[in-house]
């Protein structure tokens, strides 16, 4: 049959765009569902706010009744605007093997975002760095980690038989609690930690509770709207506050206080890190699905598991040079090794921030994954 492509216009289709990937999938093995009941919040445009500063389209590819593919177009006119630029985003893309998909798919995303006046696409990429971006270049041995894409290895070179090159690549490591690296780095940062704080003037709060670490959270989002704007972050959008509440509404669920540390001047927050343990094995097994016993699978998960995932960091511009990166990572290190951690996943780095690159190369962290967002001129 010739394939459609059709835009999806109630919730019937709306249901199949979500679960596609769930059929896509069934047989790979590192592949970790998405939270569905976070995915239906994140396609209604009643509840994420994202839609309302946002051109969007959401498309399935159709052989007859068989849905074959999905992509989601994206315009983020706050970001455009903010950084005077015409360009659209692609999300959200998943087919069977079929490279005739795939292109159409494109294709139609393309058309409708030139038809909007964007000149350049890129993607994968949502609304903002909160959301999956990048394909899976290198690693695709490994289970994903929260908030990644995890596609098979033909996708990538569909994508690049429709045009598209490299913008950017964001690297992952690895590093382990026995590498010896990780030990004399802590060892360091342990001798120097209360200096750094005398030095800097500054107080670092250990949360305990998750009551705590709620405080604390717009604070830690305005600082990181703060540092990512002013370090131009690649792709960063900053957040406002409706954005920010369905953040923490979504997060802090799966958050353990032990792994948000941040480190305040007064009532000023003036530095962070965020890690979560991995959950990714108990979204598997729920098949992520929080209802009725799933989130019981997730939360066992939680207490079990060996690796931490470090998701975000910032350090406020005026407080960069003076230790404080090194003080945020010796404090949670020390933690996740009283935690009984044995693995730690970096998350996402810019292939360009040296900094991290080399503080993880410190720790004896061994790159293990790669990821790319695509480009086309359009």
């Amino acid at each position: 049959m010739d394939l459609e492509i059709l835009p999806v216009i109630n919730r019937s289709e709306l249901k199949q765009f979500i679960y596609l990937p769930e059929k896509i999938h069934s047989n790979h093995h590192t592949w970790v569902p998405p939270l569905y009941m976070h995915e239906w919040q994140y396609f209604d445009p009643r509840k994420n706010p994202a839609f309302s500063y946002s051109d969007t389209v959401l498309l399935l590819a159709r052989r007859g009744k068989e849905v074959a593919g999905r992509i989601m177009g994206i315009i983020n006119h706050r970001y455009n605007d903010l950084r005077e630029e015409k360009r659209a985003r692609f999300a959200y893309l998943e087919t069977m093997e079929e490279e005739q998909t795939v292109h159409s798919l494109l294709a139609a995303v393309e058309d409708w975002s030139r038809e909007k006046g964007m000149t350049k696409i890129v993607g994968p990429y949502g609304f903002s760095d909160q959301d999956p971006e990048g394909f899976l270049i290198e690693g695709f041995e490994h289970r994903a980690a929260l908030v990644t894409y995890c596609n098979f290895e033909w996708m990538v070179r569909f994508v690049e038989s429709a045009g598209y090159s490299k913008d950017i690549d964001y690297v992952t490591y690895r590093m382990s609690r026995t590498n010896p690296e990780l030990h004399r780095r802590l060892a360091v940062l342990e001798k120097v930690i209360e200096r750094i704080l005398r030095r800097g003037n500054v107080e670092l709060i250990e949360l305990k509770t998750k009551k705590a670490a709620a405080k604390w959270a717009k604070a830690v989002f305005r600082l990181m709207n703060e540092c990512y704007t002013a370090r131009g972050i690649y792709g960063y959008d900053p957040l406002n506050e409706d954005e920010m509440d369905v953040l923490v509404k979504q997060y802090m669920p799966l958050l353990d206080p032990r792994f948000l540390k941040v480190i305040a001047k007064g009532s000023e927050a003036v530095g962070f890190m965020i890690a979560i343990p991995d959950i990714t094995e108990g979204i598997q097994q729920a098949r992520g699905r929080l209802l009725p016993f799933g989130f019981l699978k997730i939360l066992r998960a939680r207490n079990t598991a060996r690796q931490l995932d470090l998701l975000l960091t910032a350090v406020k511009e005026e407080y960069r040079g003076l230790g404080l990166i090194g003080l945020l990572t010796g404090k949670m290190f020390l933690s996740a090794r009283e935690a009984g951690m044995e693995v730690y996943d970096s998350h996402h780095i810019m292939e360009t921030n040296k900094q991290m690159r080399t503080e993880c190369e410190k720790l004896g962290g061994q790159l293990y994954k790669r990821f790319r967002v695509y480009q086309k001129d359009l």
